[in-house]
């Protein structure tokens, strides 16, 4: 399957999903947004892929929201943009959605939905040539979608400061409030970023997944019903081909081979 606005490469069990307008720094159009959407379910159906990297071709990772789209939208009627709307949300659903592991490479500015990828993601690391930052304020927008994963990620005073300055952070100061991970070297990013890759897929994707279930289910629950709910992953795991495979190679001292089962 090609697509117009992003770049699909598959490698052993890692995709790469490259966003592919540099010249226009990689705004998140319409059609951009549509074809991540549908690149990362892809990879994500994929009973072969067991981490998802995404990164940004050329100098930028992504300016974030388009401008021309924004100003077709003072002529569209309510309705069609309340839809349209619904449909554009779909990209930042993602990171609680999807079973397979997002990890973002961020190559260089990060602004607005940037930014918000990179909060999304489940592991983000950063070039130390990468700036992020919410300056829709700068505009007159608001980051409305991108807002919870940006809280969760920095905590509620801190996106509160970012959201009303519209600063822009250095890579270094994106770390030093948990925006991203880690950040590197700009030419050492790809190299960094295909070792956490790597070491994921180097894991049980049964038990990958049940992690990402546990996170994402238990977040939002009263702690009593969080128990009862991973007692009852807990048992998946524990009659789970992957975990006696597991736990034979530990004592066989061999390399596991996982079925994801």
């Amino acid at each position: 399957m090609a697509y117009e606005t992003v770049l699909y490469e598959q490698s052993d069990h890692v995709v790469k999903i490259q966003l592919n307008l540099p010249k226009l720094r990689n705004p998140l159009t319409e059609q951009l947004a549509g074809d991540l959407v549908n690149a990362i379910r892809r990879a994500d159906r994929d009973k072969t892929v067991r981490a998802i990297v995404v990164t940004g071709s050329g100098k930028a990772f992504s300016a974030g929201g388009n401008l021309k789209e924004f100003k077709e939208n003072f002529v569209k009627p309510v309705p069609q943009l309340y839809d349209e709307g619904i449909k554009s949300n779909e990209l930042f659903r993602l990171g609680a959605e999807v079973s397979t592991p997002i990890i973002t490479a961020v190559n260089g500015p990060a602004l607005g939905g940037g930014t918000g990828l990179a909060a999304m993601s489940h592991i983000a690391i950063a070039s130390d040539q990468a700036t992020l930052g919410l300056t829709e304020l700068r505009l007159g927008l608001v980051p409305f979608v991108i807002l919870p994963w940006v809280r969760r990620a920095v905590g509620e005073r801190k996106v509160m400061e970012m959201m009303l300055t519209a600063k822009v952070l250095s890579a270094k100061e994106a770390e030093e409030v948990n925006l991203v991970h880690k950040v590197v070297p700009h030419a050492q990013l790809e190299e960094e970023t295909w070792k956490v890759a790597e070491t994921i897929c180097s894991y049980s994707p049964l038990a990958v997944r049940l992690a990402l279930d546990a996170f994402y289910t238990t977040e939002q629950i009263d702690l009593a019903k969080s128990f009862d709910l991973l007692s009852t992953l807990r048992l998946v795991s524990f009659r789970s081909e992957d975990l006696k495979e597991g736990a034979s190679a530990f004592l066989e001292k061999r390399k596991p081979e996982w079925k994801g089962k």
